[in-house]
């Protein structure tokens, strides 16, 4: 903070026990080191004031970089005599004098105890998983709930996708069970349909061909019935029972473990708002005792003094104690959100191609139906095009003519 030579200056005086010229009081900052100030003209300097009036003072703002303004002793300049130079600065040694002086800009901001950077400040963040879309990258922030004030966490999103999509899969099941039972009926109308005694006395080519027909009602009834057997054991019990057990338990055990870390999260921060109003209180008190050393001096103040700058120290160190923990917890919580929110994607790739699978099972079942049925109604279609009433005339009359022998005139 100063230079070297001022310092063993400083050590020499502290030796020196004659007196103080009138006015004249000595302190000794943080550092050790000897200062001395001028109590009616509030005149700071490092070297200790001469006993001749005439001899000028060199001001401590002279030597060294603190904020004096023409070497007068103010409140900002013991302030930064309590900062170390070129170190990082102890939050217990800024006092809210020193924070009207220099306004600090903010860069992050808090939001439901989680922490996140401003627009525009620091370094762009990079996607985990960049153009994928992947839940590990969007779902951080709370989201505001339509029905009232309260938020819902990021995470419950993508975790009420998975349970809506569970409620998806249960109703497409349900769908195909309706499907499957109208197949069933179908089949049962069509082979009642098939044994009709209707045009049973029908003859000739005609005959065969609505004979077939009727057959054919009845292999098509086989065909729809071997259909709905399909649908159930290959498209509608696998949609069922996909995920049936323990999946929902699953997705608890998700949910209360990203719920735990908020929640530590969330006391990490009281903590945290707790030591910074501790520390608040602490730089107060020794703003009052500073000012009240100004007024009244004596030993008395100098150690109340000293006890509020240590108490003021104790409640940075406990501050910079409660952020590191919360910066811990924080990071824990940001890496199990990773995982988990990558895991619920992974289940939802999986629920999709599942679905996909049996929802195409389900197209080729009803291809393969609609190709049975072609097939059987073939030979009708054939039987229909040889259809020929001339044919059919003939057989009919060869079975029942009654006689070719056509009447003649009758003679006198």
């Amino acid at each position: 903070m100063k230079p070297a030579a001022v310092s063993c200056g400083a050590a020499t005086e502290e030796a020196d026990s004659r007196p103080l010229p009138p006015g004249w009081r000595s302190y000794t900052s943080p550092e050790g080191l000897r200062y001395y100030v001028n109590s009616c003209s509030k005149e700071t300097t490092w070297r200790r004031p001469s006993s001749s009036a005439e001899a000028p003072q060199r001001p401590l703002a002279r030597q060294s970089a603190s904020p004096y303004a023409n070497g007068q002793h103010t409140e900002a300049a013991d302030v930064a005599l309590r900062r170390p130079t070129g170190t990082k600065q102890h939050p217990g040694s800024v006092s809210p004098a020193r924070r009207q002086i220099k306004e600090v800009k903010e860069t992050k901001t808090t939001i439901n105890c989680v922490t996140f950077p401003l627009p525009g400040e620091g370094p762009e963040q990079q996607l985990l998983k960049p153009n994928e879309w992947s839940y590990c990258d969007y779902f951080w922030t709370d989201k505001k709930d339509p029905q009232g004030t309260a938020s819902v966490a990021g995470f419950e999103v993508p975790l009420q996708k998975q349970l809506k999509g569970k409620q998806m899969q249960k109703e497409m099941s349900e769908f195909i069970h309706e499907r499957i039972k109208i197949e069933e009926e179908y089949a049962k109308n069509l082979s009642k349909l098939s044994l009709s005694p209707l045009a049973a006395q029908e003859e000739g080519t005609l005959g065969d061909a609505w004979t077939q027909l009727k057959k054919s009602l009845h292999d098509e009834a086989e065909v729809h019935l071997k259909f709905s057997n399909k649908l159930h054991t290959e498209v509608e019990k696998p949609l069922l029972t996909f995920r049936a057990d323990h999946f929902k338990k699953d997705l608890k055990k998700y949910d209360h473990h990203i719920a735990d870390l908020r929640k530590q999260l969330a006391s990490r921060y009281a903590s945290v708002e707790k030591s910074r109003k501790a520390l608040a209180d602490r730089q107060k008190d020794l703003e009052v005792k500073t000012q009240q050393l100004e007024i009244k001096l004596s030993n008395k103040t100098e150690e109340d003094i000293k006890k509020a700058r240590r108490k003021s120290t104790q409640a940075g160190d406990d501050l910079m104690r409660c952020v590191d923990l919360y910066n811990q917890t924080q990071c824990k919580w940001f890496e199990e959100m990773v995982t988990t929110s990558m895991e619920l994607e992974k289940l939802e790739v999986e629920r999709i191609e599942w679905i996909q699978q049996h929802l195409r099972q389900y197209t080729t079942l009803r291809h393969e139906t609609d190709m049975f049925n072609q097939s059987m109604v073939e030979p009708v279609d054939q039987l229909l095009q040889n259809v020929d009433p001339a044919k059919d005339r003939e057989l009919w009359v060869k079975e029942n003519n009654t006689g070719d022998v056509r009447p003649v005139d009758m003679d006198i």
